[in-house]
């Protein structure tokens, strides 16, 4: 297992064709002028230690030294192993309204926004807790199963709008009975529902889901997001207000808070009701239930402890560059001693 730190330098490794074409460029102009001096017989008599194949072998050091500094600035890192990192923590389902009624705006910018920053904030403050999130409004639909990637969840969490659902209602049962199948672990000690919702349940079977779960061993929380006074609920196009949605009988319609039902549910799971227009006071009391519950230990599986390998290549590199300054053009001694070719007179 391998990433590139910083893959744009690998444009770099253009200096080598220049490199190269310079290069030969520059010994066709010297055996030009060379050939006009007085040609190959004539250069031998007058520099007997001229190397033909150490001006090549140099162009050969220099681009190795090139190439391997440039991988250095690459920076390619080698995951060591595969490590198992155990987390203990609390499985929480957060169950969140979507139906037109969250889009009240008694509470800024409006009911739906309010809850999804509330969900958000929770999230932040979550250290190895696992979650998972579910959207209802007259039937639920699972959005995100139980994980540890917090980001994800934010990132659907943010996806969560009023139009997702074409059937329209609130049926807090729907939530409930969903959020029980999130919990597929029989051993787990504490299994956590957060109900953010303001409150109008029009299947009226809230309670008896919280029931059923609380069966199950399953604790909800209700968090209430909203005013008791209540407000219209808009018709937006394009951002602004068309106009509010009326009944049957033409009057505007005012949705209220029902902290009521969402008291009874939480009562039914022996779980507690939040006012979720308080953020500060929900999240301390988030904090203060999660440190109180019992953690159910579980185990992670990731690459990790990925390091620098740039070191190797920059010492490499500035190995051949060295060399390369360090050869001279004309022949070695010892080499010419050694007369392989025959090519020295006795």
């Amino acid at each position: 297992m391998y990433q590139l730190d910083s893959p744009q330098y690998f444009y770099l490794l253009a200096i080598l064709p220049l490199l190269w074409l310079g290069s030969l460029l520059v010994f066709r102009w010297k055996k030009q002028k060379q050939a006009a001096f007085g040609g190959a017989l004539v250069l031998d008599r007058l520099s007997p230690q001229r190397s033909k194949f150490k001006p090549v072998f140099k162009i050969i050091l220099q681009s190795l030294g090139i190439a391997f500094l440039v991988l250095a600035l690459v920076n390619p890192k080698i995951g060591t192993e595969l490590e198992t990192v155990k987390r203990e923590g609390v499985d929480l389902v957060f169950a969140v309204d979507v139906s037109k009624s969250m889009l009240a705006e008694d509470i800024a910018p409006n009911r739906l926004e309010k809850a999804k920053r509330l969900v958000s904030a929770i999230i932040n403050q979550l250290t190895s807790d696992r979650v998972g999130i579910i959207a209802y409004a007259a039937q639920a639909v699972p959005q995100l199963p139980i994980t540890t990637d917090y980001g994800a969840a934010k990132m659907f969490l943010q996806g969560l709008n009023t139009d997702m659902l074409s059937s329209q209602g609130t049926a807090l049962d729907a939530a409930l009975d969903l959020s029980a199948t999130y919990f597929d672990d029989d051993d787990q000690t504490n299994r956590v529902v957060f109900l953010i919702s303001d409150g109008e349940d029009h299947s009226e079977e809230g309670a008896t889901a919280a029931q059923r779960a609380a069966d199950l061993g399953i604790k909800i929380f209700t968090l209430g997001v909203g005013t008791d006074k209540g407000a219209p609920i808009p018709i937006k196009r394009n951002g602004v207000v068309e106009r509010y949605k009326k009944d049957p009988e033409g009057n505007v319609v005012i949705t209220k808070r029902n902290a009521d039902i969402l008291e009874e549910i939480a009562a039914a799971s022996d779980g507690a009701y939040m006012d979720g227009n308080s953020t500060q006071e929900v999240l301390s009391f988030v904090a203060e239930t999660l440190k109180a519950m019992d953690k159910k230990e579980f185990e992670a599986k990731k690459f990790v402890s990925y390091k620098d390998q740039f070191q190797i290549f920059l010492i490499v590199g500035l190995f051949f560059l060295i060399l390369d300054f360090l050869i001279f053009e004309k022949q070695t001694l010892w080499v010419r001693r050694l007369n392989l070719f025959n090519d020295k007179k006795e």
